[in-house]
């Protein structure tokens, strides 16, 4: 945009500077974004567990340590000027981790029944929707571009992770179904999720945030089934081995994502304001 007034009338036009731009900081939704998504998922139940074991910590004292990490994380996170792929799934593996954490506690430590955490849970992550829209007026995760939106972006994963995690055990108890079973549950459900997106054009973001928490209880079943003993129904891998496999299968993905950036369809700046 240029301009004259009346000082400078006859000198050359200024160009007025351009309103300041960011990138997106989050990836694109592809194959990869959910196989990552559901590994972080089963290490966050697994390595949960195994640090809650073998730490000597206990519930709470690993709780502080993985949150502290986490705050240290999403700090780095915050202070990146565009999506790292790093960084993000770092995050969210300790996100996952954290949110499972908060459930076990309540439901362990506090003795709150899981249909008290499922809908506290469920509320807290409508009240953040609900004011991310009131101040976006978008819950896009294209334009993830500003820090606030970034803010509501990962306190909505957090709760995701939470909410799955109550919701998850909550089903699998009631319904006794078993690890393998749930996982085939859960992941019907995600089935039936894509099918109404692409078929009877469900809201894509309402359809990815539901699909997000039902991938939640889906890893968490996967690890269980794998690691735990099979007098409980498991494969009895055992935690350290299972959270090994999939951190290891996790860096591989996002290594290969980090140099071939197939993650990241928008190849320029994202105006902060746009909607």
């Amino acid at each position: 945009m240029t301009y004259e007034t009346p000082g400078n009338a006859g000198l050359p036009a200024v160009d007025a500077p351009a309103p300041p731009q960011r990138y997106n900081k989050v990836p694109e939704v592809t194959v990869y974004f959910w196989i990552i998504k559901v590994l972080c998922t089963t290490v966050g139940e697994t390595a949960a567990d195994l640090l809650n074991s073998n730490a000597g910590l206990g519930l709470t004292g690993v709780s502080v340590l993985m949150s502290a990490l986490l705050a240290i994380v999403l700090v780095v996170q915050f202070r990146t000027r565009a999506y790292r792929p790093g960084i993000y799934w770092l995050a969210v593996a300790l996100i996952s981790v954290v949110g499972t954490l908060i459930s076990d506690n309540l439901t362990d430590n506090m003795g709150v029944p899981l249909e008290t955490s499922t809908v506290v849970f469920a509320l807290l992550l409508a009240i953040v929707f609900l004011v991310w829209y009131r101040r976006e007026r978008t819950l896009s995760i294209h334009h993830i571009d500003s820090t606030g939106r970034e803010s509501f972006y990962w306190l909505a994963v957090l709760f995701t992770f939470a909410l799955g995690t109550a919701a998850g055990d909550l089903v699998s108890e009631r319904m006794s179904l078993g690890y393998w079973l749930s996982a085939v549950l859960f992941a019907m459900g995600i089935a039936a999720v894509a099918l109404a997106r692409f078929a009877l054009d469900l809201n894509a973001v309402g359809s990815f945030w539901i699909a997000y928490i039902l991938t939640r209880p889906l890893g968490a079943s996967i690890g269980d089934y794998l690691s735990q003993p099979t007098a409980d129904g498991g494969l009895g891998i055992g935690t350290v081995v299972t959270s090994v496999l999939f951190l290891a299968v996790i860096l591989g993905l996002v290594v290969y994502l980090a140099v071939t950036r197939r993650d990241i369809t928008e190849r320029k700046p994202v105006n902060r304001h746009a909607a």
